[in-house]
């Protein structure tokens, strides 16, 4: 009967002495709370030795804190740039949780940070290009409609400022200070949200054709204008001389001569009007700028900006050259 009570004691101080053990050995809540509490003191290091210490959960136990801790100890890690722990951390969650989507996020932050920058531009690129390109077929569509629309009302314009009549004279001066005196994002603001309280509604398309049309034929007409009172008076008085009317001799000799001249200040106007198209986002139209800046507020992402500069570059680029060559073939004579 003794030996069976002794050998009872010896089976049962064992179990007691381990229980005792755990419950002096804090849990993995009390570890990931300590390790909280030390990440807000800024005691990074004693922090991330907890994180470590919790263990992975056993089969059908609760991976809350295994998880939390394993998540605070990867954005540590990744604030430090220490990546390959960080990415280590990540997929010692996605062991055991394959679907935990903030693991993954953050291992593909990782590795994009891995990433060198030559390549996650060329990357970007290929995912971004293409959605930027058909936004600039919006951007070109615009430029190319302005730029049949307002040299020919410019002309126009030109033309009544000059005209004896001082009625309409007077008239196109005022449409000339009114549309260089405010501001064509004002103009596009007043067409597309104010005519409607007037009882006309436009498509963002058409108030931002109009809105830009106007604008540009006030500056053209000037730039015309100047042009055509630089040809000499006695040009004029030649053409009435052999029998032409005013109009034909505008019409023959006078604007003719102008066209050298003009191609400089317009070049200039229509290369301020590539860069000018990206006000008509503030009135919901999705040109090259507004689609770059809806991308970059998805994802922050600076290389998008970089990527509509060069479409800009590229475009301003031609245009350049297309009116420079433009010149060149017009002064042929005047060179020689």
């Amino acid at each position: 009967m003794l030996a069976g009570t002794l050998s009872l004691l010896l089976s049962v101080l064992p179990a007691r002495s381990a229980r005792a053990e755990t419950a002096d050995k804090p849990d993995r809540y009390e570890l990931l709370a300590q390790g909280t509490r030390l990440v807000q003191d800024g005691n990074l290091d004693a922090a991330l030795a907890l994180f470590r210490e919790i263990p992975p959960p056993a089969p059908g136990q609760d991976a809350g804190a295994f998880v939390r801790a394993r998540m605070e100890a990867a954005k540590i890690l990744f604030s430090r740039q220490e990546y390959d722990e960080s990415a280590g951390m990540c997929k010692d969650i996605l062991a055991k949780l394959p679907d935990n989507l903030e693991a993954k996020n953050l291992l593909a932050q990782v590795q994009a940070a891995q990433t060198p920058e030559w390549l996650r531009f060329l990357k970007d690129m290929k995912t971004y290009l293409p959605t930027l390109l058909k936004a600039s077929g919006m951007t070109l569509l615009l430029v190319l409609i302005t730029m049949v629309i307002s040299p020919i009302c410019g002309l126009f314009i030109a033309l009544g400022r000059i005209s004896r009549l001082k009625a309409l004279s007077a008239f196109f001066w005022c449409f000339i200070w009114m549309f260089r005196g405010t501001p064509l994002l004002l103009q596009l603001f007043f067409i597309y949200y104010g005519l409607p309280q007037m009882g006309v509604t436009l498509k963002p398309f058409t108030a931002a054709i109009i809105g830009l049309g106007l604008n540009y034929s006030a500056y053209l007409a000037e730039i015309m204008r100047g042009a055509i009172e630089s040809i000499d008076a006695g040009q004029m008085e030649a053409a009435k001389a052999i029998g032409m009317t005013y109009w034909q001799a505008m019409r023959r000799i006078i604007i003719p001569q102008t066209y050298k001249r003009l191609v400089p200040p317009v070049g200039n106007e229509f290369i301020a009007l590539i860069k000018d198209t990206a006000l008509v986002s503030t009135i919901a139209m999705v040109e090259l700028m507004r689609a770059a800046d809806q991308i970059f507020n998805a994802t922050f992402n600076i290389f998008i900006l970089v990527q509509a500069a060069i479409i800009y570059l590229v475009l301003t680029s031609i245009f350049t050259v297309s009116f420079r060559k433009i010149e060149d073939r017009l002064g042929v004579y005047e060179n020689r």
